[in-house]
């Protein structure tokens, strides 16, 4: 053969083993656990791994150094997992921050304490006074006199089956021992040497379950059972405008904000059934008031009048006025927020603002917007938890009683109770609260708190006024602008400051204390703990999984083969006249001709990193031809 023939023959051998080389270089993998082990132990950046490879000989410190390494790896995870823990549980920073601005003014609503007797609804309100005169007369032998009623139409008026004596009588208030009653909590006192209990009766509309509803006190079951009938009439209003009868110039007989006198435009008005004409200042969004200075001359300044005029004894009480402190776009909730304000005092309110804001999500139960919670918000405001719990009671008072109660907003396509309609509602309404209360209908439950909440911390302090030297020409005074005419001066009229006592107010914010940032942190401070480790190091770790996974790959595969190579021959395949399936059968049956070793290059030992000798070179080579 020429000689550059042979040349170029041995330039294309060498190029095609150096290509085989890189494409084996790509695919190289361990042949066996023990070599991917070794290699692993003598080239890792993990301390101490490479103690098991150099201590091989001494088979003491190679069973030390083995669990000395493992029982690290499970310190070390062990360590992991406290810190995913904590993590998953989402814990919070509270943050304090006090904040210097302009402060926006809240909301205040004023009621009169004084359940008016409207004219739309006077003539019920007078035959119930009536029915209640003498019901105490034959409990108590009182004979209460009441300027309103005329006794004698009381037995000449011509009642229906429908009248109001006819469903007093349904629920008659009665007097009974405590032995005698039943659902009577456990801690009721006694009322007196006799122990007698005072209730009235309410039962299911085929009357085959009644129960009483009781009270230690008697003025407290007078009260509950006349507001009980009194809610009936009001309920009975087809127009529920027929009870707005406001009278703000004799009841608000002076107001001043940052002393300015206001107006028309500075409160709106509503009816409360228990606590008569209320007025809410600063309640319009378009013009809120603003405070930039603290003090009681930089605030809201009323004079108003706390004689109770054509007022309903039997259904108050007390004397003054009661007044509540909250933001806008809130409702007034005068049960829960209100206090009263004394007849013949003047009350200076101070504020301290404080807002909450919530982390939402995984941190806590809040809600934003209340979008999330399973209960339809009734009133014509923004989300607050108090909304949630009452709108739940009120859907649960339509869903189980077939009626809404008056005392909170109408749902869609529902109408207000009344024994008119609803014979067996007084059943039905206490009943359910009693659920209600035991959190059985679970409107504590589903009702969470706002993610973002606005407080304003009160305190009070009370003087005299006018003062004892003052009073007359203060009374003068307000004779002749407002045309006051009480007789008993001091106790009709009451003055109220409300300001912020400073200009600082306080935000309680929450910040998450273990981040994702945190947790990488932690995680790198255990690893470089245990195992004086880095980033890389894991992934040395991670190449090591991923070679066993596939040398068990491959091995499991090489068995499968060779099990079938193995395996008996089955029987002789049938004769064919055609020859080309004879021809065919003997390439089927030699599977052999397919190793594993023909996609899989053990890497070399340590010591063929070395230089390789000419012997070695010269069995690599091929012979010629």
């Amino acid at each position: 053969m020429p000689e550059g023939e042979k040349t170029r023959q041995c330039k294309q051998e060498e190029q095609q083993q150096q290509k085989e080389e890189e494409r084996e270089g790509l695919i190289e993998f361990y042949s066996s656990y023990q070599e991917l082990f070794q290699f692993f132990c003598s080239n890792t950046t993990i301390h101490g791994a490479i103690r098991l490879v150099c201590s091989k000989k001494n088979k003491m410190k190679t069973a030390f150094w083995s669990v000395l390494f493992f029982l690290t790896f499970g310190l070390m995870y062990w360590q992991f997992g406290i810190l995913y823990r904590e993590y998953f549980s989402y814990p919070v920073n509270l943050n304090l921050n006090l904040n210097s601005d302009r402060l926006t003014f809240p909301a205040v609503t004023l009621c009169t304490l004084n359940p008016y007797r409207y004219s739309a609804i006077r003539k019920k309100l007078d035959e119930l006074d009536q029915i209640t005169h003498q019901t105490l007369l034959d409990l108590y032998d009182y004979n209460m006199s009441l300027a309103q009623s005329d006794w004698s139409t009381l037995s000449t008026r011509k009642r229906s089956s429908r009248s109001l004596l006819h469903h007093v009588q349904r629920h008659p208030l009665r007097r009974q021992k405590r032995d005698n009653l039943v659902n009577l909590p456990e801690n009721s006192p006694s009322v007196d040497k006799n122990d007698w209990k005072i209730g009235f009766v309410l039962c299911s509309e085929n009357n085959k379950d009644c129960f009483h509803q009781a009270y230690s006190s008697g003025v407290d079951a007078v009260r509950e059972w006349y507001s009980f009938h009194y809610i009936n009439i009001l309920a009975q209003m087809p127009d529920a405008k027929a009870l707005d009868e406001s009278d703000f110039e004799n009841f608000i007989y002076a107001c001043r904000f940052n002393e300015a006198t206001c107006d028309k435009a500075n409160y709106t008005h509503f009816h409360h059934p228990l606590y008569g004409n209320c007025y809410t200042f600063n309640d319009n969004s378009s013009s809120l008031w603003t405070s930039s200075l603290p003090g009681i001359n930089n605030g809201l300044s009323l004079v108003v009048r706390t004689e109770q005029n054509d007022f309903i004894p039997l259904l108050s009480t007390v004397t003054g006025a009661r007044v509540m402190v909250h933001d806008q776009n809130e409702p007034a909730f005068m049960d829960d927020g209100g206090f009263n304000v004394r007849p013949g005092i003047e009350t200076s309110i101070s504020m301290r603002k404080e807002m909450t804001v919530r982390l939402g999500g995984s941190y806590s139960d809040c809600t934003e917007d209340g979008s999330d919670v399973p209960v339809q918000n009734l009133y014509s405001s923004r989300y607050t938890e108090q909304v949630c719990i009452r709108s739940c009671f009120q859907l649960n008072m339509v869903k189980r009683c077939g009626c809404a109660y008056y005392f909170y907003p109408l749902p869609a396509g529902a109408e207000y109770c009344d024994y008119t309609k609803h014979i067996a509602w007084g059943y039905c309404y206490y009943k359910l609260l009693a659920e209600f209360k035991a959190d059985v209908l679970g409107c504590f439950h589903k009702c969470r708190k706002p993610c973002k909440m606005t407080e304003y911390q009160l305190s009070a302090g009370y003087s005299r006024w006018p003062s004892a030297v003052s009073e007359d020409w203060v009374f003068y005074m307000l004779s002749q602008q407002n045309k006051y005419n009480i007789t008993s001066k001091r106790n009709g009229v009451a003055k109220v400051n409300i300001f912020f006592e400073e200009w600082n107010y306080k935000t309680n914010g929450e910040s998450p204390a273990f981040t994702v940032v945190t947790l990488l942190s932690q995680l790198g401070n255990q690893w470089s703990l245990w195992f004086g480790s880095s980033v890389l190091s894991v992934m040395e770790l991670a190449e090591l999984i991923l070679d066993f996974i596939a040398i068990t790959f491959i091995l499991a595969l090489r068995w499968f083969r060779s099990r079938q190579q193995l395996s008996p021959p089955g029987p002789p395949p049938v004769s064919h006249d055609n020859a080309a399936f004879q021809d065919e059968a003997p390439g089927l049956s030699a599977p052999h001709r397919f190793t594993i070793e023909a996609v899989v290059t053990m890497l070399p030992s340590y010591n063929s990193l070395e230089p390789r000798g000419p012997s070695r070179d010269g069995e690599g080579a091929l012979p010629g031809p």
